[in-house]
C-alpha cells in the first residue's frame, strides 16, 4: 500500500499499537515479527518509548531470536516510503572500513506490516543495540576526564563520517547518540535524516530544541544541519573532560540537554550556563563556547563543520592571550568578522575611514614656516614694547600698553590657522564625526534585529504547531462528513428496505380488494337484473313502482336501504330511500312499513346473488394486480441503488474538499515557509552587515577620538611652545 497518495490516513496512537502488539501471531505478517515476544511494562503491557511522530517498541522474534526496535508511526510523515528508501539505500552503501566506529544501524521499512483494527500501517523494523544514551552515560562518567574526552574525540569523527559522505541526521541530540560498551558511538532515530537523493525535498522536523540554532527554520535540509548541534554536543563533552564538576553545576537530572538548553542559544548574554563557559579558566572551553555563541544568530549553511573548525580552535585556544574579564573573544579575521567566517561569506569591502597621517599622529605641530619665526621674533618685540610704554607711562589710549599684547596674541591666533596641521585636523574629525552620525546605533540595530528575529521565530513557531492542527481539523471534518453519507445512507435504505418489505402485506391486501370489488360488481349486476316493476315487493302496486322509477329507483341496484324519518304533518313515522349513490329521497306513498318491505326485499335478493359471486380471482386479474406490485418493488430497489449512488457522490465530494483544503493548506504553508526563509536570509544580511558596521563604528569611534586628541595637541598653548622650542 505505501505512502497514501489520497488523504491522509489517520494513524493509531501508540496505546492502540501496544494493544495489538499483546497479539503479535495475528498482527503482523513478517517472518521475523509474527509471533515475536515484546518487552513488557510491570502491567504485562508492551513497553513503549513514545515521541511526537512514532512509539518504538522493543520485540524478540520467534523466529531468529534476535530483538528488533519497532517503530509504529503515530503522525502522517509526507513521503515516508520515499524518504526512508533513500537513506536506507545510502546507508547500505556505506563501506564499514571507511568509517571511524559502526555508528549506522540498519533497518527496513515495510509498507503493510501492521494490523489495528481493520486498517493495516506501515512499521520501521531496526537493528536493537545495545547501548545506553549519551546523557545516561555522562551520569555514570562524567568524572572519567579521559574518558569523556575520548568520546569527544569519537564523536567529531562521527560528524567527520557523515560529512564525508552528504549525510546529515537532523537531529543529534543526547537521545539519539548511544554510547555501545566499548565506548563507540551509535546512531538512532533517521526520520529527520538527510542524504543526497532527498535534495530539493523540505524537511520533516526541526530537531531538538535544546540542540538547534535559533537560525534553523523548516526550510533548512541539507548537508549543514547539524553543523550547530554538532558544536554544542561538542562543547559539551570538551566541557565536561576538562571540568567534570561542570556537569552537577550547569546539568540538570533528567534534563533534556547536557549543558546548554534552547534559551541559552536565544540570548546569550542573559544565560548562567553560557556565561559560566565563556569566563572559564580554560582557553579550550571558554574558546567553544564563544564560538557557540557567535554560531548562535548565523545562518546553518555559513557555519564551519566541526572537523574542519576543531584544529583552528585548538590552534587559537593555544594562541590566545587570556581576558583580563577572563572572558575570550573569537578572533578577527581580515574582514572583520570572526576568523571563522572567514572563506564562509563572500567579501563584503566596508568603507573604513581615509584619515591622513598627520590626523593619527599625536606628534602636534611639525617644521616652522617663516610666518612662524616671524611671529616667534615679533613676540619679545611686542611684549618690549608693551614693557617700555609702561615705563614710559603711556597708558591713555590710543597708545596703552595693552595694544602690543592684544597685537600679538591676534597674530599669534592668525599663523596658528594657517598652519596645515589645524586645517587637517579640522577637517578630518568634521568628517569623521558626520561618518560617525550616518552610522546606526550598533546595540540599537542589534536590539531590534533580535526583536525581529524572536517575532518572526515566535510566528513560526506558532505557524508549524498550527499546521498539522489544521491538517487533522479537515481530516476530521472529512470522517465526519463521511460518517453522515453513511448515516444519511442507512436510514434512507432503512425506510426503502421497510417498503420492500412491506410489498407482500400489500400484495395480500390488492388481491383481497380486487376480489371484493369483482364480487361487488357481480352483486350489483345481478341487482341490477331485478326490475322493481316486474318482481314487485309485497305492498308495492303498480302505481308506487311508477313513483319510484320516477325518483331513479328501478331496480334492487338503484338503492341500498331507507332510513325512518319524523312526519310534520300528521306527525308521525315516515321513511326516506338512501339511493347507491347516498342521496335520501322520499317517494309519496311510502312510508316505513312500506320501505321495511321495500329493502327485506332488496336484502333477500344480495343474499341469494351472494351466494353464486365469484370466490377467487382469474389468472389474468391475479396477474394484474401482481404486476403493479412487481413494478412498485424493481422502483424501490431502483431507489435503493441511487441511495448507494449518492452515498459515493457525498463520499466523492468530500474527498475532493479534503484535497481541495489540504492543498489549500500545503499551497500556503510552503508560500509561508518561503516567505520565512526570505526573512531568515535578510535576517542574516543584516547580522553579517551589523557585524561589518560594529566594527566600522569602532573603527570611526577610535578614530574621532584620536582626532580630537590630536586637536589638544593642536591648541594656542601649544602652539606658542611650538614657536620656541620647535616641537
Amino acid at each position: 500500500m505505501g505512502s497514501p497518495t489520497g488523504p491522509q490516513r489517520l494513524f493509531p496512537s501508540g496505546a492502540e499499537y501496544a494493544e495489538a502488539l499483546q497479539h503479535t501471531q495475528l498482527c503482523f505478517r513478517h517472518p521475523e515479527l509474527k509471533g515475536a515476544r515484546p518487552e513488557l511494562t510491570k502491567l504485562g503491557l508492551p513497553r513503549a518509548i513514545s515521541g511526537a511522530f512514532a512509539s518504538v517498541f522493543s520485540l524478540a522474534s520467534a523466529a531468529s531470536g534476535r530483538r528488533y526496535a519497532i517503530k509504529c508511526f503515530t503522525r502522517h510523515v509526507p513521503d515516508q516510503e520515499r524518504r526512508y528508501e533513500a537513506i536506507s539505500a545510502r546507508l547500505a552503501g556505506l563501506d564499514p572500513a571507511e568509517l571511524s566506529q559502526p555508528w549506522n544501524l540498519g533497518f527496513e521499512y515495510l509498507p503493510d506490516a501492521i494490523s489495528v483494527g481493520r486498517e493495516r500501517y506501515p512499521v520501521l523494523k531496526m537493528e536493537w543495540t545495545e547501548a545506553v544514551t549519551l546523557s545516561s552515560w555522562l551520569d555514570d562518567n562524567h568524572t572519567h576526564r579521559f574518558a569523556v574526552d575520548h568520546l569527544a574525540d569519537r564523536f567529531e569523527a562521527l560528524t567527520r563520517d557523515l560529512a564525508a559522505h552528504g549525510i546529515a541526521h537532523g537531529d543529534l541530540q543526547h537521545g539519539n547518540l548511544l554510547v555501545a560498551s566499548d565506548d563507540t558511538l551509535r546512531l538512532v532515530d533517521y526520520d529527520g535524516m538527510y542524504v543526497p537523493a532527498l535534495a530539493g525535498m523540505g524537511g520533516t522536523e526541526r530537531g531538538h530544541r535544546n540542540y538547534q540554532s535559533p537560525m534553523r527554520g523548516n526550510d533548512d535540509f541539507g548537508t549543514t544541519l547539524d553543523r550547530f548541534s554538532a558544536w554544542v554536543i561538542f562543547l559539551s563533552l570538551k566541557a565536561i573532560a576538562t571540568d567534570p564538576g561542570l556537569w552537577s553545576r550547569l546539568h540538570e537530572p533528567s534534563g533534556e540537554f547536557l549543558l546548554l538548553t534552547e534559551e541559552d542559544f536565544k540570548s546569550p548574554d542573559g544565560s548562567s550556563r553560557l556565561q559560566t563557559l565563556l569566563a572559564h579558566p580554560d582557553r579550550t572551553v571558554s574558546g567553544l563556547a564563544d564560538q557557540v555563541r557567535s554560531m548562535a544568530f548565523q545562518p546553518l549553511d555559513l557555519l564551519p563543520p566541526l572537523a574542519q573548525a576543531v584544529p583552528r580552535q585548538r590552534t587559537a585556544a593555544m594562541t590566545r592571550p587570556a581576558a583580563s574579564s577572563g572572558a575570550t573573544t573569537a578572533p578577527l579575521g581580515a574582514s572583520g568578522l570572526p576568523g571563522w567566517m572567514d572563506g564562509h561569506i563572500a567579501a563584503q569591502t566596508v568603507s573604513s575611514p581615509t584619515v591622513a597621517p598627520s590626523v593619527i599622529s599625536l606628534d602636534g605641530f611639525h617644521t616652522r614656516t617663516w610666518l612662524d619665526i616671524a611671529t616667534a621674533v615679533v613676540w619679545p618685540l611686542l611684549l618690549a614694547v608693551t614693557v617700555w610704554m609702561v615705563v614710559a607711562g603711556f597708558s591713555a589710549p590710543p597708545i596703552g600698553p595693552g595694544v602690543p599684547v592684544i597685537a600679538a596674541l591676534v597674530l599669534t591666533a592668525f599663523t596658528r590657522r594657517q598652519r596645515v596641521e589645524l586645517a587637517q585636523s579640522r577637517a578630518a574629525l568634521a568628517k569623521l564625526t558626520k561618518e560617525l552620525a550616518q552610522l546606526d546605533d550598533p546595540v540599537k540595530a542589534a536590539e531590534k534585529l533580535r526583536k525581529d528575529r524572536a517575532k518572526l521565530d515566535a510566528a513560526e513557531t506558532k505557524r508549524i504547531a498550527a499546521y498539522p492542527q489544521e491538517q487533522d481539523k479537515l481530516t476530521a471534518q472529512y470522517h465526519a462528513e463521511l460518517k453522515e453519507a453513511e448515516k444519511r445512507k442507512a436510514r434512507k435504505r432503512h425506510d426503502i428496505d421497510k417498503k420492500i418489505g412491506g410489498l407482500s402485506e400489500e400484495l395480500r391486501k390488492s388481491l383481497n380488494k380486487a376480489l371484493a370489488d369483482k364480487q361487488a360488481t357481480y352483486v350489483r349486476d345481478q341487482l341490477s337484473r331485478r326490475p322493481i316493476a316486474q318482481n314487485r315487493p309485497h305492498g308495492i302496486g303498480p302505481t308506487l313502482a311508477g313513483r319510484l322509477a320516477a325518483v331513479g329507483i328501478r331496480t334492487a341496484a338503484d338503492f341500498r336501504g331507507y332510513r325512518s324519518v319524523q312526519s310534520t304533518s300528521y306527525n308521525s313515522a315516515g321513511a326516506v330511500l338512501v339511493l347507491h349513490n347516498g342521496r335520501h329521497v322520499a317517494v309519496h306513498g311510502i312510508g316505513e312499513a312500506k320501505a321495511a318491505a321495500l329493502d327485506t326485499w332488496r336484502r333477500s335478493l344480495v343474499a341469494s346473488v351472494e351466494k353464486r359471486q365469484p370466490t377467487v380471482l382469474t389468472a389474468s386479474e391475479r396477474q394484474s394486480v401482481e404486476r403493479s406490485i412487481t413494478l412498485r418493488r424493481a422502483q424501490l430497489t431502483d431507489q435503493r441503488k441511487a441511495v448507494e449512488a449518492e452515498t459515493d457522490a457525498l463520499r466523492e465530494k468530500a474527498r475532493k474538499k479534503l484535497e481541495q483544503g489540504q492543498e489549500r493548506l500545503t499551497r500556503e504553508n510552503k508560500l509561508a515557509g518561503d516567505q520565512a526563509r526570505r526573512q531568515r536570509q535578510e535576517f542574516s544580511r543584516r547580522t553579517v552587515e551589523l557585524q561589518q558596521n560594529s566594527a566600522r563604528h569602532g573603527t570611526l569611534s577610535a578614530s574621532v577620538a584620536a582626532a580630537r586628541l590630536r586637536q589638544r595637541r593642536l591648541s594656542y598653548v601649544r602652539y606658542v611652545c611650538f614657536l620656541y622650542v620647535g616641537r
